[in-house]
């Protein structure tokens, strides 16, 4: 089996609060150029690998990474709503072969994703339900979080599994780089808020509506260098990505929740994702990074990256 890995950045304000034409150029050709790749490489199955943004999962569990054999996207910031095309048979499959190995994987029947999950397939695919897929929500956002090195061996457990399918396997990272957006934390919430955070109860049409455009301030904010917010910090995305594109993945074993935060920012966590697809990659043998684009976008509120990598 051939596999290959695409890392890409989301983010909600992609379209409502945009930077400059000339910085939109240059990652609307490093899109297509992953769009290429992808085309080129025919992909039978994608293990897409993405956060949530307590849409679908909350405090009353809290799992740090879960596998869906079955998905459904809510539709927010402008998102397509409704069921993923999930493989479920393959789903199952890669369940129970990284069971055997030793992770301790959650698994979901009826998973609820958002944006996280949704902005990638549409962006690289056209929609949510073009390509079969295998949902795996990956913790980025509510603490405490697992040790990276958990990540890391959930990708590889995942990457083995999928070497037994013998199909041509795309391992799909979405999220981060650094970036510090307005997301609510539980400690120190207030009732009402903290009360939605455990429970998960789901916002009206009006409440999602305000919570979105709360965003779109931020992001106007943080643009002009008006905001509180971490700064992006390019340096540490481009540690990342050489260690990404170098495969020296085991030095992420000794990141630590507290210094990701602290050098890229609050959110800088949804960077498990692009560390468990890479893994999976280096699980079914040696790769070779084929593309790499990183631009820092304060109007998207990302340290923004768009990387291919190919099985040699």
């Amino acid at each position: 089996m051939t596999a290959a890995a695409v890392g890409l950045s989301h983010s909600p304000l992609i379209g409502k609060n945009d930077p400059a034409p000339d910085v939109l150029a240059r990652v609307d050709e490093a899109v297509e150029g992953a769009r290429e790749f992808i085309r080129a490489y025919d992909p039978e199955l994608v293990v897409l690998y993405a956060p949530d943004h307590y849409n679908g999962f909350f405090y009353k569990e809290m799992p740090p990474f879960c596998l869906a054999t079955e998905a459904h996207a809510v539709g927010d910031f402008g998102t397509s709503a409704g069921p993923l095309s999930v493989d479920t048979a393959a789903a199952r499959t890669l369940a129970q072969g990284t069971l055997d190995r030793g992770i301790d994987l959650t698994v979901s029947a009826r998973m609820t994703v958002d944006h996280g999950f949704a902005q990638p397939l549409e962006v690289l695919f056209g929609g949510i339900d073009r390509v079969p897929v295998v949902p795996v929500f990956v913790n980025g956002v509510a603490t405490p979080l697992c040790p990276v090195a958990r990540i890391r061996a959930l990708g590889t457990a995942l990457g083995e599994a999928a070497a037994e399918l013998g199909r041509r396997t795309l391992f799909l990272a979405s999220g981060g780089l650094s970036h510090d957006p307005p997301v609510p934390v539980l400690d120190g919430a207030p009732p009402r808020v903290a009360e939605a955070l455990v429970e998960g109860h789901p916002p009206t049409p009006e409440q999602r509506a305000k919570g979105e455009q709360r965003v779109i301030r931020a992001g106007q904010e943080y643009a002009a260098g008006t905001s509180a917010m971490i700064p992006i910090n390019p340096a540490w995305d481009n540690r990342l990505l050489d260690h990404l594109e170098k495969g020296e993945l085991t030095e992420f074993d000794s990141w630590t929740v507290a210094a990701m935060a602290a050098e890229g920012g609050g959110s800088a966590h949804e960077v498990r994702a692009w560390i468990a697809a890479f893994a999976s990659l280096a699980a079914t043998g040696p790769y070779e990074m084929t593309s790499r684009f990183y631009e820092a976008i304060p109007a998207w509120i990302a340290g923004f990256a768009v990387a291919t990598a190919q099985g040699r």
